[in-house]
């Protein structure tokens, strides 16, 4: 998730700040003082929320609350301020939240959990309509037979040249194409390619074993070859896995 600051107080952005990057894997994008260089720089960048203090040079917080929720891709307002007088405006501009200050270092943990449940939720949403017509079985080979495969009985799959070894509780069988078209036929929700040679089943997972390079060694359900994730998928299988 993406984030913009706009706090005129240095010491009140540093601690919000240092609050979202402790309890959270949200990105801050940007921070301004001003409400107008704020509302600028979202003309042109898309973040997914926006923690708004109301009392800040140019464009007050409600009014540039205001002007964010006629934008065709909302991102969520969290407020930050003050003053308690304000809360039942930001209920009408259906904000996420409203925090009073001093923040409470529970109160914005429990928020930021809720905020990143709710995103992850609407991803898989999203994911899901996207993929309306994909199988839930595939065809894979053994022995020169066809054996129809529930897509939920793979455990990971591993490339072989042109062709994909793909292994279940049942064994391991092939299947006649690229991983990358493998992966192409399974569902992102519940699968994830965490190296070029491997794709895996996330439900999958019992163990996490740190290795060299600060990179991962995966052990899997049902089997004892272990599966590696790589430095540049390192931040995403963290994120899919919530570490």
């Amino acid at each position: 998730m993406k984030a913009l600051i706009v706090e005129d107080e240095y010491l009140a952005r540093e601690e919000l700040t240092y609050l979202i990057q402790t309890h959270s894997h949200i990105h801050i994008e940007a921070a301004f003082e001003d409400g107008l260089e704020a509302f600028k720089f979202l003309q042109t960048n898309q973040v997914d929320i926006v923690f708004l203090d109301i009392n800040i040079p140019s464009i007050d917080g409600m009014l540039l609350a205001r002007n964010i929720s006629q934008f065709k891709d909302k991102p969520h307002i969290v407020f930050t301020t003050a003053y308690k007088d304000h809360a039942v405006d930001a209920f009408e501009l259906e904000a996420f939240d409203y925090l009073l200050k001093p923040i409470s270092e529970t109160r914005i943990k429990g928020m930021l959990a809720k905020l990143e449940l709710q995103h992850q939720e609407a991803n898989q949403q999203e994911q899901q309509a996207s993929e309306p017509l994909r199988s839930h079985t595939i065809n894979l080979m053994k022995d020169n037979r066809i054996v129809i495969t529930p897509v939920s009985e793979i455990d990971y799959a591993e490339a072989n040249e042109k062709i994909t070894t793909v292994y279940t509780v049942d064994g391991c069988f092939i299947a006649p194409m690229a991983i990358s078209e493998l992966v192409a036929k399974l569902p992102q929700s519940e699968f994830f390619r965490c190296h070029r040679s491997y794709c895996i089943n996330l439900s999958r997972v019992q163990e996490i074993i740190p290795w060299v390079n600060s990179t991962y060694m995966l052990k899997l359900q049902h089997h004892e070859q272990q599966v590696p994730v790589s430095r540049s998928n390192i931040k995403q299988f963290r994120d899919r896995m919530k570490l």
